[in-house]
């Protein structure tokens, strides 16, 4: 996990509460420094099953009710739910994404960035949303010199522990490839 400053408290976007000053601006430049460090040499459909069967490991060892995809436009290249998954997280999985997909930056991101002048991202009438959810678990699949190719998305727990994951699994994915 990237260290955050010891001066600054992590932003919760779950919370209706005051946050510590300077958090938001420190958690949004997190999951950018995230977009710009995970990134593949190329992306197979080996990698997709690789990366599925991953979080599908970090979830059975920890017993999360999730749900996980990962697709390629409107190619559906993983899809599982482990125990504990319910159908509301098909949905939150297929907003997500959508959102993910058209900003081509982590669902959790967009939500943050919303927040900066007050308020949410969906308190506006041109954000709809009963296709796009502007909360964390749905990450874009970059490849380096070309951009965002694939989306994975993980649905059920709260929306930072969804991002959190993600980034855990594509990091160590990544590990591996970005030191060859």
């Amino acid at each position: 996990m990237t260290a955050n400053s010891p001066l600054v408290t992590d932003f919760d976007p779950d919370s209706a509460d005051a946050q510590p000053e300077g958090s938001l601006e420190a958690f949004i430049a997190r999951i950018e420094a995230e977009t710009r460090e995970l990134q593949f040499p190329g992306f197979s459909l080996d990698d997709a099953l690789n990366l599925g069967l991953l979080l599908v490991e970090l979830g059975k060892e920890r017993s999360l009710p999730i749900a996980i995809d990962i697709s390629r436009s409107e190619q559906v290249l993983f899809h599982v739910a482990l125990p504990g998954a319910t159908p509301d997280n098909e949905q939150w999985i297929r907003a997500k994404k959508a959102t993910a997909a058209r900003y081509e930056v982590p669902s959790l991101l967009v939500g943050l960035r919303g927040r900066r002048n007050g308020g949410r991202i969906e308190d506006n009438a041109w954000f709809d949303q009963s296709r796009y959810a502007a909360h964390g678990g749905s990450f874009p699949l970059y490849v380096a010199g070309v951009g965002s190719v694939a989306t994975v998305t993980v649905s059920g727990l709260p929306q930072v522990q969804d991002h959190n994951l993600v980034v855990e699994a594509l990091r160590e994915i990544l590990t591996p490839a970005q030191g060859s």
